[in-house]
C-alpha cells in the first residue's frame, strides 16, 4: 500500500513525532478552527494533544485508506502534521494548491535544498524553530535539526519555542501503526508509513 505515485524508498521514514515536539504549535492553533492531522491515526499526539486543547480534530492515514494526495476531509480549516520525509516536497506542494493554512514538521535539512525557494517564491513561508533536537528513537536525538514549516499559521514569519525535553516518549501511535501494519506484513505488501520524518 503506497501513496499515489510514491515509490518506497527508506523503512526508516517510520518515526513518530514525540508529544513533547507537538506542545509548541498547539497555542498557535485557534479554537474554533477543524484541523487536518493526514498522516496520524486515532492516537497520534498530533490528535491526542489537538483534542486535549479543545481543538476539533480529523485525522487520516493510508493504512486506514486515507491517501493525502487524493482523500480530503468534507470540512477542515487547517493541516498540522509530520509527513514522512521522502515525500515533504510533493506534500507541500500538495498542501499550498489546497489553499489553507498548514504546519508541517520537516527537517531543516530540507533547507538545503531550493525547493523551499521555488514553493514559496509567492508566499510567505514561516518557521517554528526549537533550541533542542527531536529524539525519534530511544538511541540518541537526530543529528538533524527539526523545524514547524508553515503557511499563515505563525502570528510573523520567525518564532522561536523550547522543547521540554527529558527523555526518550514513544508517541502513542506507534501502538497504532504495529497493529496496522501486522496483518499487511503477513500478507507481504508494500507499506509507507507517515507521521514520519526522517533525512
Amino acid at each position: 500500500m503506497i501513496y499515489a505515485g510514491y515509490t518506497p524508498k527508506k523503512s526508516s521514514d517510520e518515526q513518530y513525532t514525540p508529544a513533547y515536539a507537538v506542545a509548541p504549535i498547539i497555542k498557535y492553533i485557534p479554537e474554533n478552527k477543524i484541523v487536518w492531522c493526514p498522516f496520524d491515526t486515532e492516537h497520534s499526539e498530533y490528535v491526542l494533544a489537538l483534542k486535549a486543547a479543545g481543538i476539533r480534530v480529523v485525522h487520516s492515514h493510508i493504512l486506514t485508506g486515507e491517501d493525502f494526495f487524493v482523500y480530503e476531509p468534507e470540512e477542515w480549516d487547517l493541516i498540522v502534521s509530520n509527513p514522512p520525509f521522502s515525500i515533504k516536497q510533493k506534500v507541500v506542494e500538495r498542501c499550498l494548491a489546497l489553499g489553507k493554512p498548514f504546519a508541517l514538521l520537516l527537517s531543516n535539512l530540507w533547507l538545503n535544498s531550493s525547493a523551499p525557494v521555488h514553493l514559496f517564491r509567492e508566499k510567505e513561508m514561516q518557521m517554528l524553530l526549537f533550541d533542542k533536537r527531536i529524539q525519534f528513537t530511544e538511541k540518541n536525538a537526530a543529528y538533524f535539526g527539526s523545524s514547524y514549516f508553515c503557511w499563515e499559521v505563525l502570528p510573523r514569519q520567525i518564532v522561536f519555542e523550547n522543547l521540554n525535553r527529558s527523555k526518550y516518549e514513544e508517541s502513542r501511535m506507534a501502538d497504532d501503526m504495529r497493529k496496522l501494519i501486522k496483518p499487511l506484513m503477513n500478507g507481504h505488501e508494500t507499506i509507507f508509513i507517515c507521521d514520519a520524518i526522517k533525512p
